[in-house]
């Protein structure tokens, strides 16, 4: 029998405001569940999430915007327990245990890149100019193609190699 082929590698840009999470406290931690997310769409795309999976890692709600580190995944969805939680801003009443509607990830720090590549940067450069994050798009955890995230590691000036 041959053995199960192994999911090729995904790429995602999720995004975290500095003052609650930022890239140093990733740092600090090495991993971190991704918790609190309350939208469908970036639900969905972290089920899509497999171990090994690339991150990049994006302030938002910051001044400048933009990608400032690494990650990868390294832990696939799991029910997200802060909807259960009546003390937490993340608390859904509507969310049952026994049938989870919000799960989360876990990320595991890679690096902090030598230069951020801001928002504006990435709307500048046309070679980005269909990447997600740069149509206006509010969704904090997205898809992003292999060639627009090896393009984004090298303005950021990364050591990560992506193959």
């Amino acid at each position: 029998l041959a053995a199960p082929m192994a999911a090729a590698k995904q790429f995602w840009l999720m995004k975290s405001e500095p003052d609650a999470y930022s890239i140093d406290d990733l740092e600090r931690d090495v991993t971190q569940p991704w918790d609190g997310i309350r939208n469908y769409q970036a639900r969905n795309n972290m089920r899509a999430m497999n171990v090994g999976d690339m991150v990049l890692f994006y302030h938002s709600n910051a001044k400048p915007p933009g990608v400032v580190g690494v990650a990868k995944v390294c832990k696939t969805t799991y029910p997200d327990h802060t909807a259960w939680d009546p003390k937490s801003k993340y608390f859904d009443p509507k969310s049952p245990e026994d049938a989870p509607r919000w799960e989360m990830v876990d990320v595991e720090f890679v690096e902090k890149t030598p230069r951020m590549v801001s928002l504006e940067d990435l709307k500048a450069d046309p070679d980005l100019e269909d990447m997600v994050v740069t149509q206006r798009s509010r969704l904090s955890v997205q898809p992003v193609s292999k060639e627009h995230f090896k393009h984004v590691l090298k303005l950021a000036g990364a050591k990560t190699k992506v193959r």
